[in-house]
């Protein structure tokens, strides 16, 4: 495969003048996505941020085809494009379906498990930046242990989420899927390699992409791809892939960064304590000893 960057990939923009916020990570991974899946893509987006600044009436922010599902089915909507392009003779087209943290791991994961199991030839993209953000900043089931969240609030008693984040990437993994994948906007290379070979693959893919939120999480506009890194290099967000029934890690932190150094340059974690930083390294220490016992790291 072809080396993918940014002076590789196309000028064209499949994905542009959308009403985001200042910094989205979101539409960042949703532009550089387009720009390898290309101008016969269909895409399915649920209720959610990317779907609130891009069908701005009488404004579209794609330049191909697209539409707005319900919130439960991106993946039976996705399914059903791809259907319906197979039986009308419509040739070399890629059906991808985009949703949020809470789209994906909640509301929508029986559209999205239905997809795998039938083996759909589409791709989903879960863009996750751990909370309902389009409607007022409420936990999803991605949402990180101490997170603050208008639905997780933070204080004496509560530390924000009492929960850690779903295994989605492993949940997806467990259906056999074809292809799946974790990608962060700060590893961009990594994330472009990561859609093409989704691209490339018959059947279902699942592509999980961290995508920091300025206006959910409270951070300056101009941190987000610091921030896309950071976690990564913290250890509390790793990348992988799964295909042919077996893991690979991308990148294995000989050491983490401070853990601390990431959650505290964010609003929505300035309340923890050191305890409860404690309490999240020691989540991801128990979930790194399992990834590299289990998938041979």
């Amino acid at each position: 495969m072809a080396k993918l960057n940014a002076r590789t990939i196309t000028n064209n923009e499949y994905f542009y003048g959308h009403k985001a916020c200042g910094g989205c990570g979101e539409s960042l991974a949703l532009r550089h996505a387009m720009k390898i899946l290309g101008e016969n893509t269909f895409a399915a987006l649920p209720a959610g941020c990317m779907a609130a600044v891009s069908f701005i009436y009488p404004h579209m922010s794609f330049t191909t085809n697209a539409m707005i599902t319900p919130f439960a089915a991106t993946g039976a909507v996705a399914s059903g494009m791809a259907a319906g392009l197979k039986a009308l003779g419509v040739e070399n087209t890629q059906t991808i379906g985009i949703a949020g943290d809470g789209g994906t791991a909640d509301i929508g994961l029986q559209a999205l498990s239905g997809a795998i199991d039938r083996n759909d030839d589409i791709i989903y993209m879960c863009t996750d930046n751990e909370a309902y953000m389009n409607t007022g900043i409420q936990k999803s089931g991605l949402t990180p242990y101490g997170t603050r969240t208008t639905t997780s609030p933070a204080g004496k008693n509560l530390p924000g989420s009492i929960t850690h984040k779903k295994n989605m990437f492993e949940i997806v993994a467990a259906h056999g899927i074809s292809y799946a994948a974790t990608a962060s906007v700060g590893y961009l290379e990594d994330f472009l390699m990561k859609v093409q070979k989704a691209k490339d693959t018959k059947g279902t893919s699942f592509l999980h992409v961290f995508v920091p939120c300025p206006t959910g999480w409270g951070y300056p506009a101009d941190q987000t791809v610091a921030l896309a890194k950071a976690v990564v290099d913290s250890g509390l967000w790793y990348l992988a892939e799964y295909e042919n029934g077996e893991f690979t890690v991308n990148r294995n932190p000989k050491e983490f960064t401070p853990a601390k150094d990431y959650l505290k340059a964010q609003g929505r974690f300035k309340h923890l304590t050191d305890e409860d930083i404690e309490v999240i390294e020691a989540h991801r220490d128990k979930k790194w000893e399992m990834i590299r016992k289990k998938w041979n790291v």
